[in-house]
């Protein structure tokens, strides 16, 4: 837990609002005349993790071949070479 004076917080906010969004600090107090006055702390559940495989099983497996297939047609009309 840090304290900083009023006039340290007014000229760093955007540091100190980083240091207790990243986690660097808890929280921190802000002090008026050395006595403390507010805290700043981060907002609960704000920040969410995220979660890889949140899409597993909801489409069907890439297909290679059928892609690469794909790929020589198109690259065939763009050459003029199109089948008929």
């Amino acid at each position: 837990m840090a304290m900083v004076n009023m006039l340290e917080a007014k000229t760093s906010l955007s540091k100190l609002v980083e240091a207790v969004e990243s986690g660097a600090e808890e929280e921190i107090i802000i002090a008026r005349n050395g006595k403390p006055a507010a805290r700043l702390v981060p907002i609960a559940g704000a920040k969410k993790k995220l979660r890889l495989g949140l899409a597993r099983g909801k489409y069907p497996p890439f297909d290679y071949e059928k892609f690469q297939a794909l790929d020589a047609e198109v690259a065939a009309m763009f050459l003029g070479k199109e089948e008929k």
